[in-house]
């Protein structure tokens, strides 16, 4: 079931999106050389704790997931991209960091993701990096009423093949509100003019992900650690947002990023 959200509803993720942007921001600012993810993971902890917030991740045990997922955010680093797992692993020069997060606060949640890079960063993790926020600020700009859902994937797939990286629609975006995965799924890619009509309250989490070299994905015995199939470096950038009568509200925006 699709449920339209009112402005006061909004307004209430809105409250949660401005704590999970909070955190990536701080997530961004401690990744460095030489900090372990087992210390990001547990200050996120923290500030969950501190807020009275809670993690949408703990207990989560979904059909492909091994278990359920015992730790508050996604940790996830070089080809590594989706749902990676925190460990005791020590951050180096260069790596590439994907944090993922969604929490929720008087039962409204928010999701939101960045890719960082740690130390000295190479030109061609930049460019992807680059390429997947690119690919979000085009979702959010399609997410308006009247358009088609296509229209989102579509635009994503646009930037995509501008840049040159294959497109994987396994994992994709999602709707969220009241649960962190909510009815529709949003591909990173699509044909624009298809699917259902977007109409005000509708609230979608959009998130495209790219891997340098393929579309296809391996699990890490850990059951949850997603990386692309040949090793290459990925990149994932992550919004929650809110279909108004104008431009989508984009609820997850961090004040240490440009607004398109």
């Amino acid at each position: 079931m699709i449920e339209l959200k009112t402005p006061a509803e909004v307004d209430r993720m809105h409250v949660t999106g401005r704590f999970v942007a909070e955190i990536l921001t701080e997530v961004g600012r401690l990744a460095d050389v030489g900090v372990n993810l087992m210390d990001l993971e547990h200050h996120v902890r923290g500030m969950i704790k501190r807020r009275g917030a809670e993690s949408c991740y703990w207990d989560y045990a979904p059909s492909f997931g091994k278990g359920p997922f015992r730790n508050v955010i996604c940790l996830s680093v070089n080809d590594a991209v989706l749902h990676g797992l925190p460990h005791d692993y020590v951050l180096r020069d260069g790596d590439v960091l994907t944090a993922d997060l969604a929490v929720s606060i008087d039962g409204w949640a928010a999701d939101s993701a960045r890719t960082v890079i740690v130390g000295t960063p190479d030109e061609e993790d930049l460019r992807i990096v680059r390429a997947t926020e690119v690919a979000l600020e085009a979702a959010i700009a399609a997410a308006r009423p009247g358009n088609r859902l296509g229209d989102i994937s579509a635009a994503i797939g646009a930037v995509a093949a501008e840049y040159g990286y294959p497109v994987n629609t396994e994992f994709g975006g999602h709707g969220i509100g009241r649960t962190m995965h909510e009815d529709l799924h949003v591909p990173n890619k699509g044909a624009a003019g298809r699917g259902m009509t977007l109409k005000p309250g509708l609230t979608l989490a959009l998130e495209p992900w790219f891997a340098r070299g393929t579309d296809r994905i391996v699990f890490d015995p850990d059951g949850w650690t997603i990386r692309s199939a040949d090793g290459s470096r990925t990149a994932h950038s992550e919004h929650t947002v809110a279909v108004t009568e104008g431009a989508a509200r984009v609820l997850t925006r961090r004040e240490d990023e440009s607004n398109g």
